[in-house]
């Protein structure tokens, strides 16, 4: 088969990952391919779109356009899933494979994997176990393919929001233990945790010790 995956982020977390997942493809004696832009897709068998910025409309070239979504579809829809979940307190999120439809994550689900956390992970940790779901979740569609059916969304859908700057906010009148999960779901560089006192605003990073 020809398996493409689309990054359109070259910047993205998931980069390392999808390359991985494109070498582990080939070991099974498929054609893959990673690549960033959406002009670059053509026609084949399965096209991956991971952590994509943007919708890709050109459902058509491929047979299958399969998604992978963390949440429990139809519910958590929408953006950084899985930051709301670790907010929210979860300890066990859904990850799903589904087939992208022109409405967004809408379409049948394949399969789903969960990550397990046990409270202590930063975001590059919890990142890291998101990857290898992913990678998981696609694998085995390959495996199985064509010998795997889509089963149609079921139940209320919801939808996360957007996050923004200001949901890195850290309260200041709060103690570092009641907002742990939000400094550890905090990105150091690309959205940092931070506070405003006496009319400066300030940058909090979190590391662990032996990192």
């Amino acid at each position: 088969m020809k398996v493409q995956i689309l990054v359109d982020n070259p910047n993205s977390w998931i980069i390392p990952f999808a390359e991985d997942l494109v070498v582990k493809i080939r070991q099974l004696g498929h054609d893959a391919a990673l690549i960033n832009r959406h002009d670059e897709v053509v026609q084949g068998d399965i096209l991956c779109l991971l952590s994509c910025e943007k919708i890709f409309r050109k459902l058509k070239l491929n047979k299958h356009n399969l998604v992978v979504h963390e949440s429990d579809l139809p519910k958590g829809k929408g953006w950084s899933p899985v930051t709301w979940q670790v907010l929210e307190g979860k300890d066990e999120i859904p990850v799903t494979l589904f087939e992208a439809v022109e409405a967004v994550d809408a379409g049948p689900i394949y399969a789903k994997e969960y990550m397990e956390l046990d409270g202590t992970e930063l975001l590059t940790e919890i990142k890291a176990k998101q990857g290898l779901a992913t990678q998981k979740l696609i694998l085995d569609f390959v495996k199985k393919y064509p010998n795997i059916k889509g089963a149609e969304q079921r139940g209320d859908e919801s939808f996360y929001p957007r996050r923004t700057v200001k949901d890195s906010e850290v309260d200041i009148k709060k103690s570092i233990k009641e907002q742990f999960d939000l400094l550890r779901v905090c990105d150091n560089e690309r959205y940092p945790a931070h506070f405003t006192h006496r009319n400066q605003r300030y940058i909090i990073k979190i590391y662990k010790e032996n990192d």
